[in-house]
């Protein structure tokens, strides 16, 4: 199993240190470096820079937002990056939401099933290098009547397959996902419920396609803090309001993939609570909602010999590379929870 590393959304008040997360992870071996977007920093920008100043590690969009780009433009920025990258770089997708698509976007949250098998279609046939015609139902190039004509990418990828994935978490995108991706980006998840909420319909896709699930990469996200193993409540309490803000306030009442999720994980009547508490408002009240085990199932808490053991776990239950989120008020702190990742990956046998 490979490690990853998730610098989360520019902006947050921890940027300066960025770069040197991710330039230690470089040095440590991790896999991957991620960057995410939703209507401040764009990932694109920031993974150039920390390409620019790092040697080994891939640098990947978790995620490109399908409603912000043209599926050309992502062929481009793609193909742009793993030039720049000298084969660096990995392409993650997803929809976004229907807040973010249609509030800063402008643009329709219908039928993303059929929009993303499209517009990863599109993607992959502009970096095949081929004159570029499609017609679908979101999608028609060159547009008819027009003066338009089929161009092809000029830029020259350092790879003839950039590795694409797919942030999913409802069992049809999941399927989907397994089907025309290479990986699946996941978020919220359980080693314990890893077969029932996401590796059952990832297979159902891949052996749709006629594929198995080797050479396809599972990657969940875990935030990770280091700490006595006594004080795992603790350390848990840390991440109360970033769980409470998902499964309540990311989304309507009606449309909240991670509300959903940790219902599908069991937890109906504690999900429905943070969502009634946060969305009226009492993002406290959502906040001490969040059961301690939600929290403990889905992120890394305590000494590295209990990382280690969440790790085999991940592993057992079929993750390929498991990216962390390190916890840490100060640089230092950060620093100390990706060193504490990758021992525990090789305390666990697992590097």
């Amino acid at each position: 199993m490979q490690l990853g590393i998730n610098l989360g959304y520019w902006g947050s008040g921890m940027d300066a240190d960025n770069l040197a997360v991710a330039q230690e992870a470089d040095r440590l071996g991790y896999a991957v470096c991620w960057a995410a977007e939703a209507y401040g920093s764009d990932a694109a920008t920031v993974l150039s820079w920390v390409a620019a100043q790092t040697e080994r590690i891939d640098v990947g969009s978790a995620i490109f937002q399908i409603p912000a780009r043209q599926p050309a433009m992502t062929a481009m920025t793609a193909a742009t990056l793993d030039s720049l990258s000298g084969g660096r770089f990995r392409l993650g997708l997803g929809v976004s939401g229907p807040q973010v698509s249609e509030g800063w976007y402008g643009v329709k949250f219908d039928k993303p099933l059929s929009r993303t098998r499209e517009y990863v279609e599109i993607v992959r046939k502009a970096m095949t290098r081929e004159r570029l015609s499609y017609e679908g139902a979101h999608w028609t190039l060159p547009l008819p009547d027009g003066p338009g004509k089929p161009i092809k990418l000029t830029v020259h990828p350092e790879r003839e397959h950039i590795p694409l994935y797919i942030a999913a978490i409802g069992p049809k995108n999941l399927e989907q996902t397994g089907e025309i991706a290479d990986g699946a980006l996941l978020i919220f998840p359980a080693a314990e419920h890893l077969e029932a909420t996401a590796l059952t319909h990832l297979r159902a896709g891949r052996e749709k396609a006629g594929k198995t699930m080797e050479g396809f990469d599972v990657c969940p996200t875990l935030p990770l803090a280091l700490g006595d193993d006594k004080n795992v409540t603790g350390l848990a309490d840390m991440f109360r309001p970033y769980t409470a803000l998902y499964v309540g306030g990311m989304g309507s009442r009606k449309q909240n993939f991670y509300n959903q999720l940790a219902q599908r994980m069991g937890y109906e009547k504690e999900a429905a609570e943070i969502q009634d508490k946060y969305l009226s408002g009492d993002k406290e009240g959502a906040a001490a909602a969040v059961p301690h085990q939600l929290i403990d199932q889905t992120t890394l808490l305590g000494s590295v010999d209990r990382i280690a053991d969440r790790m085999k776990a991940y592993a057992a239950a079929g993750v390929n590379t498991l990216t962390l989120a390190p916890a840490g008020f100060t640089l230092e702190e950060r620093i100390a929870s990706l060193r504490a990742g990758s021992d525990a990956l090789e305390r666990a046998g697992l590097a």
